[in-house]
Protein backbone atom coordinates (compact mmCIF):
# COMPACT_ATOMS: atom_id res chain seq x y z
CA UNK A 1 0.00 0.00 0.00
CA UNK A 2 1.28 3.46 -0.89
CA UNK A 3 1.55 5.94 1.95
CA UNK A 4 0.38 9.37 0.89
CA UNK A 5 1.38 12.54 2.68
CA UNK A 6 -1.23 14.31 4.83
CA UNK A 7 -2.21 17.95 4.39
CA UNK A 8 -0.62 18.99 7.70
CA UNK A 9 2.70 17.36 6.70
CA UNK A 10 3.15 19.49 3.56
CA UNK A 11 6.21 21.72 3.39
CA UNK A 12 7.13 24.06 0.58
CA UNK A 13 10.59 25.27 -0.35
CA UNK A 14 11.46 28.25 -2.51
CA UNK A 15 13.79 27.86 -5.52
CA UNK A 16 15.41 30.56 -7.63
CA UNK A 17 16.31 29.95 -11.28
CA UNK A 18 18.22 32.40 -13.45
CA UNK A 19 16.84 32.00 -16.99
CA UNK A 20 19.71 33.73 -18.80
CA UNK A 21 20.41 31.81 -22.05
CA UNK A 22 18.15 28.94 -20.90
CA UNK A 23 16.24 26.91 -23.51
CA UNK A 24 12.50 27.49 -22.99
CA UNK A 25 11.21 23.91 -23.26
CA UNK A 26 13.87 22.39 -21.03
CA UNK A 27 13.38 25.12 -18.43
CA UNK A 28 9.59 24.68 -18.49
CA UNK A 29 9.92 20.90 -18.04
CA UNK A 30 12.14 21.33 -14.98
CA UNK A 31 9.86 23.98 -13.48
CA UNK A 32 6.75 21.85 -13.98
CA UNK A 33 8.42 18.94 -12.15
CA UNK A 34 9.22 21.19 -9.20
CA UNK A 35 5.73 22.74 -9.14
CA UNK A 36 4.05 19.32 -9.08
CA UNK A 37 6.45 18.02 -6.43
CA UNK A 38 7.86 15.21 -8.54
CA UNK A 39 11.37 16.04 -7.33
CA UNK A 40 10.36 15.02 -3.78
CA UNK A 41 10.13 11.53 -2.33
CA UNK A 42 6.75 12.49 -0.84
CA UNK A 43 5.12 13.10 -4.26
CA UNK A 44 1.35 12.85 -4.05
CA UNK A 45 -0.51 13.18 -7.38
CA UNK A 46 -3.76 14.59 -5.95
CA UNK A 47 -2.25 17.26 -3.66
CA UNK A 48 -0.27 20.45 -4.18
CA UNK A 49 2.99 19.21 -2.69
CA UNK A 50 5.30 21.19 -4.97
CA UNK A 51 7.69 24.03 -4.25
CA UNK A 52 7.60 27.70 -5.16
CA UNK A 53 9.78 28.73 -8.11
CA UNK A 54 11.08 32.25 -8.75
CA UNK A 55 12.45 32.73 -12.27
CA UNK A 56 14.41 35.87 -13.12
CA UNK A 57 15.91 37.26 -16.36
CA UNK A 58 13.16 35.73 -18.49
CA UNK A 59 13.76 38.37 -21.17
CA UNK A 60 17.05 36.54 -21.95
CA UNK A 61 15.60 33.06 -22.63
CA UNK A 62 16.39 31.29 -25.92
CA UNK A 63 14.63 29.09 -28.43
CA UNK A 64 16.39 26.36 -30.40
CA UNK A 65 16.18 26.14 -34.16
CA UNK A 66 13.86 28.59 -35.95
CA UNK A 67 11.17 28.49 -33.25
CA UNK A 68 11.64 32.19 -32.46
CA UNK A 69 10.22 33.07 -35.89
CA UNK A 70 8.22 29.97 -36.91
CA UNK A 71 6.34 29.03 -33.71
CA UNK A 72 2.82 30.44 -33.26
CA UNK A 73 0.70 31.00 -30.16
CA UNK A 74 -3.06 31.01 -30.77
CA UNK A 75 -5.86 32.40 -28.62
CA UNK A 76 -9.54 33.00 -29.25
CA UNK A 77 -11.56 36.05 -28.25
CA UNK A 78 -14.79 34.09 -28.00
CA UNK A 79 -16.40 35.88 -30.94
CA UNK A 80 -16.92 34.30 -34.37
CA UNK A 81 -13.72 34.57 -36.39
CA UNK A 82 -11.89 35.83 -33.31
CA UNK A 83 -8.76 33.69 -33.50
CA UNK A 84 -5.58 35.68 -32.81
CA UNK A 85 -2.03 34.55 -33.32
CA UNK A 86 1.34 35.85 -32.21
CA UNK A 87 4.94 34.72 -32.42
CA UNK A 88 7.54 34.31 -29.67
CA UNK A 89 9.53 37.19 -31.17
CA UNK A 90 6.63 39.61 -30.57
CA UNK A 91 5.88 38.17 -27.13
CA UNK A 92 9.54 38.51 -26.14
CA UNK A 93 9.39 42.23 -26.87
CA UNK A 94 6.02 42.92 -25.18
CA UNK A 95 5.53 40.31 -22.41
CA UNK A 96 8.54 37.97 -22.02
CA UNK A 97 7.03 36.41 -18.87
CA UNK A 98 4.10 35.07 -20.90
CA UNK A 99 6.30 32.75 -23.00
CA UNK A 100 7.54 30.77 -20.00
CA UNK A 101 4.13 30.86 -18.27
CA UNK A 102 2.42 29.35 -21.34
CA UNK A 103 5.10 26.66 -21.69
CA UNK A 104 4.82 25.62 -18.03
CA UNK A 105 1.01 25.78 -18.06
CA UNK A 106 0.86 23.38 -21.00
CA UNK A 107 3.15 20.90 -19.21
CA UNK A 108 0.90 20.71 -16.16
CA UNK A 109 -2.23 18.53 -16.20
CA UNK A 110 -5.52 20.37 -16.70
CA UNK A 111 -7.85 21.17 -13.83
CA UNK A 112 -8.08 23.12 -10.59
CA UNK A 113 -4.92 21.55 -9.12
CA UNK A 114 -2.82 22.76 -12.05
CA UNK A 115 -4.19 26.29 -11.62
CA UNK A 116 -3.14 26.23 -7.97
CA UNK A 117 0.30 24.89 -8.86
CA UNK A 118 0.76 27.59 -11.50
CA UNK A 119 0.23 30.28 -8.84
CA UNK A 120 3.37 28.96 -7.16
CA UNK A 121 5.41 30.15 -10.16
CA UNK A 122 6.75 33.70 -9.95
CA UNK A 123 8.27 35.08 -13.18
CA UNK A 124 10.25 38.31 -13.58
CA UNK A 125 11.77 39.72 -16.76
CA UNK A 126 14.84 41.19 -15.03
CA UNK A 127 17.03 40.25 -12.05
CA UNK A 128 14.95 42.09 -9.43
CA UNK A 129 12.31 40.21 -7.42
CA UNK A 130 10.51 40.85 -4.09
CA UNK A 131 11.06 37.34 -2.66
CA UNK A 132 14.36 37.79 -0.81
CA UNK A 133 12.68 37.16 2.57
CA UNK A 134 11.77 33.58 1.55
CA UNK A 135 15.41 32.37 1.69
CA UNK A 136 15.54 31.07 -1.89
CA UNK A 137 17.59 28.00 -2.74
CA UNK A 138 19.62 28.63 -5.88
CA UNK A 139 19.02 26.06 -8.63
CA UNK A 140 21.81 26.21 -11.22
CA UNK A 141 19.83 25.14 -14.28
CA UNK A 142 22.77 25.45 -16.68
CA UNK A 143 24.86 22.90 -14.78
CA UNK A 144 22.20 20.16 -14.88
CA UNK A 145 22.80 19.41 -18.59
CA UNK A 146 24.97 21.03 -21.25
CA UNK A 147 21.94 21.30 -23.58
CA UNK A 148 20.00 23.42 -21.07
CA UNK A 149 21.59 26.64 -22.30
CA UNK A 150 22.08 28.06 -25.75
CA UNK A 151 24.69 30.70 -26.46
CA UNK A 152 24.50 32.39 -29.84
Amino acid sequence: MTDFIKKNELSNNWFHIDATNAVVGRLAAEISKILRGKNKTTYTPHMCNGDFVVVTNVSKIKFTGNKLNDKRYYRHTGHPGGIKETSPKLLLEKKPEEILKLAVKRMLPGGPLAKKQLTMLKIYSDANHPHTAQKLKELNFASLNRKNTKIN
